[in-house]
């Protein structure tokens, strides 16, 4: 099932979620050496593998981070094709001082912000979602 390409339906259907936990971005040399069920998603970089992973694995695990963040997850299913939705939510962000790293997945997008912001992000994202126009 492809996903939605339609800027106003993406919108005023994202229904933003607020996962459990709280996540961590961490770069490591080898990511063979953590458990992949530990790893909720990572990236390779020229300088190392990007992890991202549940702060309290990542204490047993010994591993360095700066970024504490909670994860947001916008619950309907947008294309990997669709255009404009990640400048709305992320300009709509920024207008509360509220930095975010995004992540496009096959189903749906997912919005790390800083714990402390969390929410009001999910503030910000339901007034969006309930307010937009076209």
């Amino acid at each position: 099932m492809s996903g939605i390409k339609n800027i106003s339906a993406l919108v005023k259907g994202m229904t933003p979620k607020l996962n459990e936990g709280t996540y961590v971005f961490s770069s490591v040399k080898d990511a063979t050496a953590i458990p992949r069920a530990s790893i909720l998603c990572e990236f390779k970089e020229a300088e190392g593998t990007t992890i991202i992973i549940d702060k309290n694995k990542a204490d047993t695990l010994n591993l360095s981070y700066e970024y504490e963040a909670a994860w947001i997850t916008l619950t309907i299913h947008s294309s990997l094709e669709a255009v404009g939705l990640t400048a709305l939510f992320a300009n709509e962000l920024a207008k509360h001082n509220i930095s975010c790293n995004v992540i496009a997945a096959y189903y749906h997008d997912h919005i790390f912000v800083a714990v402390k912001d969390a929410e009001s992000a999910m503030e910000a994202l339901t007034n969006l979602a309930q307010n937009y126009t076209d």
